[in-house]
């Protein structure tokens, strides 16, 4: 399923099906900001749903609703199209943010195997990156082939072939079907992390490894400053890449050395941007893999204190942490972008990691 969701041929040339069909950087700047309001003010609500009602059908809809967004791109292609194809993806998005996290582990742990979920998780997110390898190597033979279309077709039939395969998922635990189950689990989700300081804590781990990767999308910017030229840029970013997906599929191992891990992954980022060569990116490379490593434990952690009945809320929760802090990279990027070269800026945003691999590791000596 995560192969399908990211095989998407559309990934890599979408902006460019934008441009080409007349929009403007500030128009194309504007449907992002759609997409991400739209996941934004959707992420908890739709967590609540999950929690609520079907969690499986959720994951089925979710492709669904992007193939049909794609559809109005492919067919439709125009701004307001653009737009609406946005706002399909971004609730799609929504609701299976936390929704696919409650129903692995809730189903693993019906089979005394809970254990299992980071390593699971990990080498799904994996398996994803490398799809998205894949599919970028695949997007030029196909627009030179048969142009958008073809692009836009293959894009909708993968991700109907990922709604198929979620329909296979197993759930066995019994749905609520009271009226107000809704409103119900919306508040049991909030009494739970707000009578917890442990589950506040783990939000925020979460919400701070995952959202601080944000900067990925800078990595070209920094491969540029180590003086190599524009064609050499996607072989370095294949190389980050691959790192990724070795942090995934290594996920789950040794999680009790999760605090050393992370701060080395920082120091790592840092190291690799110093150096300002394109050898440095072998550092940049295995610093992301930590880091997928990282996200996959705290995530395994935040799971592993949450009941049942608000699983996907609460996940949901530290899903809108992520895009805050998602969104204050962005930020500090673009302003300090004015002032600092690339490797500059990702040393200072690698030194969080470092700070909270520390943090990590003196807590786990406190606690033995």
């Amino acid at each position: 399923m995560a192969f399908f969701e990211e095989f998407v041929l559309l990934y890599p040339v979408y902006a460019l099906l934008f441009a080409d069909h007349g929009l403007s950087a500030g128009q194309i700047s504007t449907l992002f900001v759609i997409w991400s309001l739209t996941s934004f003010l959707l992420e908890i609500p739709s967590g609540a749903w999950a929690d609520a009602f079907s969690r499986r059908r959720l994951l089925v809809l979710s492709p669904l609703l992007t193939a049909a967004g794609f559809g109005l791109w492919t067919f439709l292609p125009g701004y307001w199209s653009f737009v609406a194809g946005f706002v399909l993806w971004g609730v799609a998005t929504a609701i299976s943010s936390g929704t696919s996290e409650a129903l692995v582990y809730e189903e693993l742990a019906r089979l005394d195997a809970s254990g299992a979920y980071p390593r699971i998780t990990g080498r799904a997110e994996a398996v994803g990156t490398t799809a998205m390898m894949i599919a970028s190597a695949v997007a030029g033979p196909a627009m030179a082939f048969g142009g958008y279309q073809a692009v836009g077709v293959a894009s909708m039939a993968t991700l109907v072939a990922a709604a198929l395969i979620a329909r296979t998922l197993p759930e066995t635990r019994e749905q609520p079907e009271e009226a107000d189950g809704y409103l119900d689990v919306l508040r049991a989700g909030f009494r739970e992390v707000s009578r917890s300081k442990t589950l506040l804590r783990r939000l925020a781990l979460v919400s701070a490894v995952t959202g601080l990767s944000a900067f990925d999308e800078y990595l070209p910017l920094l491969a540029q400053g180590t003086g190599v030229g524009d064609e050499a840029v996607p072989p370095l970013m294949v190389l980050v890449s691959a790192g990724f997906a070795i942090g995934g599929f290594l996920a789950g191992r040794g999680l009790r050395w999760a605090g050393p891990i992370t701060c080395a992954g920082g120091l790592a980022l840092i190291a690799g941007a110093a150096v300002r060569s394109p050898w440095g990116f072998v550092l940049v490379a295995a610093a992301f893999g930590a880091i997928q490593w990282a996200i996959a434990a705290a995530d395994a952690r935040l799971q592993d204190g949450l009941s049942d009945r608000s699983r996907a809320t609460v996940t949901s929760m530290s899903g809108l942490g992520t895009e805050v802090m998602a969104v204050l990279t962005f930020a500090f990027y673009g302003l300090g972008s004015e002032l600092a070269p690339s490797w500059v800026l990702f040393a200072a945003l690698a030194a969080p990691y470092t700070i909270i691999g520390a943090f990590q590791g003196r807590s786990a000596e406190k606690s033995t």
